[in-house]
This record gives structure tokens, sequence and C-alpha cells, in this order.
């Protein structure tokens, strides 16, 4: 069997030369969290979950006419992905003051926003991915004014389908973070949804068995779900068998 060509290895995953032109092999590895602080250690079957489990949400958004990356599952740690030129920002969707926003704006943990909170951070680990605003990615060439208004419209289309999903199973979503690409199909370019959608890119909280919500619809204790990984594939029906864990890895900040 020939070696096959590495193209990129991140902290999470390993992108292959895939077996047709334009397309690509997503290994997901055990790893921890790509930029989690501190580093997070391996979980294993981590990679495996996840393959799964951005396998069900591309695939539900395939379905409803949200165009992703993905193309098809290989087998248990591996997908069939179409190449695309990444955007250079995280997309994150907020829905719950959490984490970040919480400590910068000074709004408790757990308040409902009043509307999808989008918001760009440019990738760049050395930076520590900075927030930045839309004067900076049309000042620097990073997307055009029209890419941010198809980015928010796909970001809120698959806000709304996760969301959907996750409260079907009783689970909150806090917030998440997207990857888009552009893709050409002759003479026409469009934007997808890059990268993958799993728990190591969502803010979730159990609403099953906590308090209920106050008044001003703030849930009072709000908590991530104790194995988010195992838990969440459970409740979708996508858990293989043989996969259990031993550790209890934490969200996204």
């Amino acid at each position: 069997m020939a070696r096959r060509k590495k193209v990129y290895e991140g902290k999470a995953k390993i992108l292959y030369e895939g077996p047709e032109p334009g397309t690509l092999i997503q290994y997901y590895k055990d790893d921890g969290r790509a930029g989690a602080t501190p580093p997070q250690a391996a979980v294993e079957g981590k990679g495996v979950l996840n393959n799964r489990l951005s396998e069900f949400f591309m695939s539900g958004l395939n379905s409803i006419g949200v165009p992703t990356h993905f193309i098809r599952r290989l087998n248990m740690r591996e997908q069939l992905v179409r190449m695309a030129e990444i955007v250079p920002l995280e997309v994150v969707v907020r829905n719950f003051a959490a984490g970040e926003l919480s400590t910068r704006l000074g709004i408790p943990e757990g308040t409902a926003l009043p509307r999808p909170i989008v918001e760009y951070y440019f990738k760049d680990e050395k930076l520590g991915d900075p927030m930045v605003a839309e004067e900076h990615i049309i000042a620097f060439g990073w997307a055009s004014q029209q890419d941010l208004d198809d980015i928010v419209a796909l970001a809120l289309r698959v806000n709304d389908f996760l969301s959907g999903v996750m409260m079907g199973i009783g689970i909150r979503l806090a917030d998440f973070r997207l990857e888009v690409g552009r893709i050409w199909e002759g003479d026409f370019m469009r934007l997808i949804v890059a990268d993958e959608i799993s728990p190591d890119s969502c803010r979730l909280w159990d609403t099953r068995g906590t308090e209920a919500p106050d008044r001003e619809g703030v849930t009072r204790e709000p908590g991530p779900l104790a194995d988010v990984y195992t838990e969440l594939a459970r409740r979708l029906g996508v858990l293989p068998s043989n996969v259990t864990h031993t550790t209890k890895p934490t969200l996204i900040n």
C-alpha cells in the first residue's frame, strides 16, 4: 500500500491527500482540543466519537441545503472531504453568555442573549486567535463584505439546526465555533462549512435534572456535561458500543 502524503497536521486532526482530485482524507486523533489552555491530554476514543458526531451534524446540514465539505465517512476515524480554501477566521455564534464573553462584558454566565451574536477571531495561535471586527477583515483582505454577509447567513442557519437538534436531546447549545471554506465550481465561488462540528467546538449544557430557569430565563447553575463526547453520542444514537471513557474532558472557553 502506497504511503499517503500528509497535507496538514493540527492538534486534533490530520489531513492527507484524497483519492480523487479536490478531495482530502480527514483523520481524527485522540489528542486534546486544539487551542485548549492549559493543553489537554489525549482522551482515548475521542477521535472515533468526534468522527461519528461530525458526520452526523455535517450530513444533517447537507440534507437541509447547508453546504459543507463532508462527502462521506471512510472508517471509524477518517472522512472523505472536499478540499477548500479556508477563510482565516474562527466564526463564533453565541446564544448564551459564557466564558470569554461573560468575562469581557461582565454578563452573568448563563444569561440568554437577546439574539444570536456572531463574532470573528483571526486564526493565528501565536497571537492567541485575537477577536477582530469586520473592518479588520475587509481591510486586510481576509474576506469581502459579501463574504461576511454570506458567512453570517451560513452561521445562523447552522445555529438554528444545531440548537434544534441539541434541544431535542436535552442539551442547550450555549455557543460554538465554525470554520468556513471557499470552493470553486467552474467560475462560481461558494462558501461552505469546513473542519468539523463536534464537542471540541461547542459549549454544551445539560438541561436534564437541573434547576428550572428563573423568571429572567437564566439557568441558575449552568454546567457542562460530565463526559460530553460519550453522552452526546449516546443521546444522538451514534455511540459505538465498544468505546468507553475514563476521563472527563472540558469544553470550549
